[in-house]
């Protein structure tokens, strides 16, 4: 079977979505460092896909996924995981909360779990972490009296004790993740197609001329995000989730009519939704 990067090291919320939705595709899972790293990997073809988070539901999208998929890569989004997501405080066994010196973890969860760490922890130091796993493992490796944001799972792995769980601001924390590769998935009639639209000028009613031949078609958009071009200050390029499949006959022909409106139109995948 084949191979699968995604964010490590073991116990992040990307294992934990694998493990979810993923289990029996995937013989080998091949952990890496960032976000980046498992997207290259796989279009360096050091493993066969790779899972990374996207969107959550509390803090929005995950603005390096964006970025790398439209800019950096040529691979494609075969498949998504929506994961119900807690966050847990966890610390080395015999550490109360009043004794913890210091939080450690990803910024996601650090930003989704705002209130909780204002009313116990306000004076207490942040230090991110480049995942909820690697927080984990520097609490368990450190002599001082720190605490993570992690997952159960990490607590598990790392020999850490739960001290608190579902910290999260609102409840129902959900996060999706996207399965990418160099595939493009065939129509199962419940379907996605994401896209980047890089408009030719910033001009009065660009985005509108964009929504209209969707709206048209009686095409909805379940996501629409503005993210800069890195080019110049003020440009920006559109990624936007579009229910259906590129091979439906509604959706091939609006985004035809888009390919000669735009600068540049791609296609970062057309898959089953979750």
């Amino acid at each position: 079977m084949p191979s699968v990067g995604y964010l490590g090291p073991r116990g992040t919320f990307s294992d934990e979505a694998l493990e979810a939705g993923l289990s029996s595709v995937f013989d080998t899972k091949v952990p890496y460092a960032s976000i980046p790293d498992v997207l290259y990997a796989v279009q360096n073809g050091e493993v066969d896909s790779g899972l990374v988070p996207i969107e959550n539901s509390i803090e929005g999208a995950v603005n390096v996924t964006l970025d790398t998929l439209a800019f950096e890569t040529d691979l494609m989004i075969e498949r998504e995981v929506v994961l119900p997501v807690s966050h847990c405080l966890v610390a080395r066994p015999g550490v109360t909360r009043e004794q913890v010196t210091g939080i450690v973890s990803h910024p996601q969860p650090t930003a989704q779990c705002r209130g909780f760490l204002a009313r116990w922890f306000a004076d207490v130091p942040i230090t991110a972490a480049i995942s909820t796993s690697d927080a984990a493992r520097a609490v368990s490796e450190s002599i001082e009296p720190l605490a993570a944001i992690a997952t159960r799972l990490a607590a598990e792995i790392y020999g850490l004790e739960v001290m608190d769980c579902d910290l999260e601001d609102y409840p129902g924390n959900t996060t999706r993740f996207v399965l990418v590769g160099k595939d493009r998935p065939e129509r199962t009639g419940k379907d996605k197609t994401s896209i980047a639209c890089f408009i030719q000028a910033n001009r009065p009613g660009s985005l509108l001329e964009i929504l209209q031949e969707f709206a048209g078609r009686g095409i909805n958009l379940s996501k629409i995000e503005s993210r800069p071009t890195k080019k110049v200050l003020g440009e920006y390029y559109f990624f936007m989730d579009i229910e259906g499949h590129i091979d439906d006959p509604e959706v091939k022909a609006a985004i035809g009519s888009l390919v000669v409106k735009l600068r540049e139109l791609k296609l970062l995948g057309s898959y089953p939704a979750a």
